[in-house]
């Protein structure tokens, strides 16, 4: 069995490969997350009984023999006031962008998600590693987007400062102007599922 936190619309897998259990939704052939919470992925129980020898048929796995993939807020550690420290990877949803930064509500830190919501920002100068000058917010972030970043400094009193300046750091789920999901389709870009078109992002490489 497998885990991780998912956030609400995030990809789970394509829907000919896992069968749909609690906490997820099937939109366009493919599985996402409905929830903030733990991902679980379990396997078929075999058939009982001693093997027999078969006649080789193809066909089409039946969801019987799929693992089924479901996502659990009771699999997720308590929530529980943790305070983001430097060096953490946090899960945080952005809530509003300004020319030189984006404000965002961090939600998980590590595996814990947050019982009250922790303000950071990403600074212009924190987005990626390179071309540091060339950094528009509106081109990296849009508010909504569900974003993972690593907490750099304990910034003033309201605010922690984080970075997206790694590959694997950035928008992870985004939604289009339209209200539609969209997947990422290289490490600037978002693309809407529905309609086609194309937004810039700041992307996160996938694991």
């Amino acid at each position: 069995m497998a885990h991780t936190i998912a956030v609400p619309g995030q990809l789970l897998g394509p829907a000919d490969q896992y069968v749909a259990g609690a906490g997820t939704h099937i939109h366009e052939s493919n599985l996402y997350s409905s929830l903030l919470g733990t991902v679980a992925v379990v396997q078929p129980e075999k058939a009982p009984g001693p093997a027999k020898r078969l006649t080789k048929i193809s066909a089409l796995q039946t969801p019987a023999t799929l693992p089924t993939i479901s996502v659990s807020r009771t699999g997720i550690s308590e929530r529980r006031e943790v305070l983001p420290e430097v060096g953490n990877t946090v899960l945080c949803r952005v809530t509003r962008i300004q020319p030189r930064q984006a404000t965002v509500a961090i939600l998980v830190v590590g595996e814990t998600v947050l019982e009250a919501e922790w303000q950071g920002v990403i600074r212009v100068q924190d987005v990626r590693a390179t071309e540091k000058d060339r950094v528009k917010i509106y081109e990296s972030f849009r508010p909504g987007d569900i974003v993972r970043a690593h907490v750099i400094s304990l910034g003033d009193q309201a605010n922690y400062y984080l970075s997206t300046a790694s590959n694997e750091l950035g928008v992870i789920m985004a939604m289009s102007e339209a209200g539609n999901v969209m997947y990422p389709v290289s490490w600037k870009e978002y693309r809407d599922a529905e309609t086609g078109l194309s937004e810039s992002r700041k992307v996160a490489k996938p694991f």
